[in-house]
């Protein structure tokens, strides 16, 4: 009895392929339509390391999402239930493709009781409303026009430093994160107001904002101490602090306005000020109240010094400990620019500084962690999402998985190069949110924090000072040092000041 034909071996490879892909596609379907499982943290246990949480989070939510996978439910504090999560594509979908469903939680709303309600706390319509109205103090041509007052006030700061290292031997050591506060609330100070604060006033805005953070973190990670809170007085002073900042503020507003008027008006400054000063409303045609002014010039001192000061402070640090990029960078500025000072359109010919600044944001983004809230029932990936879920956005835990970054706790500037072979996936660097709520002062933030690294490593090389305990970091609503530390700034031959 004849056998039937049996097939050629690629024949039954391709059978065999097909069969399993087939199967594999049922699975899929199947697994698809299941309902996703959200691991849980019990709240009993979320109460237990809520001391652990309020003094550093980091540790904590990274050993959950370790042990439970990258998406899981917590309570914060014990008490508020939130979802925690560093999955790219769950914070791509409520941070951009279903953006209109997922507002700033209350916690957010929050802290717009301290810093007014200014476009990083808004919501809503009024939210969109006011970007429209602030975005073009932001675009490309108006951050180009600022490059030289950047740069002047970065010649500024730094001039003392090379003097005193010159007298010292060629060499001094400065704090750093005392250097990069005075030196981006300078810049940000200069580009809203046209003024220069007194260096007690400076310090004192500084102390406000930090005093401010520390308080309002605290009231979140450890709600159940409000009432010890409310019978010390705490909101009180905090109420204080904030009325003092706003005070400030609204006098120099008061100030630009007057001098405004006539008879006594003169030419305004070409400021962000005077930018919200001449704006009127589409649909009214009526200028910003003065409560306005004051909530979206706060936001713009508060936020538009904060990232850059925290990720140049970091940046330094790394510079210090791994000084080959620093000398990468030196040496694209000499093909570049060849001694003369970088202007605005030959930043993206030297981006050995551009890349080092998102590699520092990678490793330290300033916003290391967002809220949302749901609006209405949704849905992603089979996981439910009911109407009033909170949402708690891990930046940080997204930027340090190996899933998405080569050996991620390493700094490697050269990942953001291109040509690399790893090419990177966009939305798991989220330094600076995401969809439209995208931070409205990015690319003022990177030009400036180019512009600073560029004309540190012209005058100086950055070294480690030893002997430094440990340097750690305090999350507050953004991620700074725990504590200042010190580098040495050795002067460099042959550069001169801008």
């Amino acid at each position: 009895m004849s056998q039937p034909p049996r097939p050629e071996p690629a024949a039954a490879e391709t059978s065999a392929a097909s069969a399993a892909a087939t199967a594999a596609a049922e699975m899929s379907a199947a697994a698809a339509k299941r309902p996703f499982v959200l691991p849980r943290v019990p709240r009993w246990r979320s109460l237990l390391s809520s001391f652990a949480l309020a003094q550093n989070p980091l540790p904590v939510l990274d050993a959950v999402l370790a042990r439970h996978g990258d998406t899981v439910e917590v309570y914060i504090g014990g008490v508020e239930k939130s979802i925690l999560t560093r999955d790219p594509g769950l914070i791509q979908h409520v941070l951009q493709k279903n953006h209109r469903n997922y507002a700033k939680s209350k916690f957010t709303m929050r802290f717009a009781r301290y810093i007014g309600h200014g476009l990083l706390t808004n919501d809503g319509p009024d939210w969109l409303r006011q970007r429209r109205l602030i975005q073009p103090g932001f675009h490309r041509q108006r951050v180009a026009a600022l490059t030289g007052l950047m740069q002047e006030i970065t010649a500024e700061t730094l001039a003392p430093l090379a003097a005193r290292a010159a007298a010292e031997g060629g060499h001094t050591t400065v704090e750093v994160h005392e250097m990069m506060t005075r030196l981006t609330f300078r810049i940000i100070a200069r580009s809203v107001f046209s003024t220069n604060f007194p260096e007690g006033e400076l310090d004192r805005l500084a102390g406000l904002i930090t005093e401010l953070q520390s308080f309002f973190v605290r009231a979140i990670r450890q709600p159940y101490l409000k009432p010890w809170f409310r019978l010390r007085g705490k909101f009180r002073h905090a109420d204080a602090l904030a009325a003092e900042l706003r005070a400030l503020l609204g006098g120099l507003i008061d100030q630009r306005q007057q001098a405004n008027n006539p008879p006594t008006a003169t030419p305004p400054p070409d400021d962000l000020l005077q930018m919200l000063l001449d704006v009127r409303y589409e649909d009214t045609g009526e200028p910003m109240r003065r409560s306005r002014l004051i909530d979206e010039s706060l936001i713009m001192l508060v936020a538009g010094h904060e990232t850059s000061a925290n990720a140049l402070t970091w940046l330094t640090y790394l510079l210090a400990r791994h000084p080959a990029p620093a000398r990468a960078v030196q040496a694209e500025m000499a093909a570049v620019l060849a001694g003369r000072p970088p202007t605005f359109d030959d930043l993206p010919h030297l981006g050995g500084a551009l890349h080092a600044v998102q590699e520092t944001m990678r490793l330290y983004p300033p916003a290391w962690l967002v809220d949302r809230v749901a609006l209405a029932d949704d849905e992603f990936q089979g996981l439910p999402i009911p109407k009033g879920t909170l949402f708690s956005l891990y930046f940080q835990g997204l930027h340090h998985d190996a899933k998405y970054w080569e050996v991620p706790e390493e700094f490697r500037p050269a990942r953001f190069a291109p040509g690399q072979p790893q090419p990177m996936q966009a939305n798991a660097y989220v330094p600076f949110g995401g969809g439209p709520r995208l931070c409205i002062g990015m690319q003022f933030a990177l030009t400036e924090m180019q512009l600073v690294t560029l004309e540190l490593l012209r005058q100086f090389d950055v070294e480690w000072v030893p002997g430094q305990p440990e340097v750690l970091m305090q999350p507050l609503v953004t991620l700074r040092p725990k504590h200042d530390f010190r580098v040495r700034l050795r002067l460099r031959g042959g550069v001169s000041g801008f």
